[in-house]
């Protein structure tokens, strides 16, 4: 890991997702950092890649979004 500013608050971000959806009991295997723009010299934190996940996580995730809004 490198000590830039913006790769901390990318981290900080993934480990607060990771957090939140475990909350839920939602666990998306390949949530991680992008890769590409992790490795990129910008001075923007790096994009976090949600990634892919099966039918039931994605309904458990968006009734997590629904209930969130109520």
């Amino acid at each position: 890991m490198s000590n830039h500013a913006a790769d901390h608050q990318a981290i900080d971000a993934l480990i607060a997702l990771r957090a939140a959806l475990a909350a839920h009991g939602i666990t998306l295997p390949s949530l991680d950092l992008h890769l590409p723009s992790y490795a990129s010299t910008y001075e923007t934190p790096p994009l976090i890649a949600l990634g892919n996940c099966n039918v039931g996580t994605a309904n458990r995730l968006a009734a997590a979004l629904r209930a969130d809004r109520r």
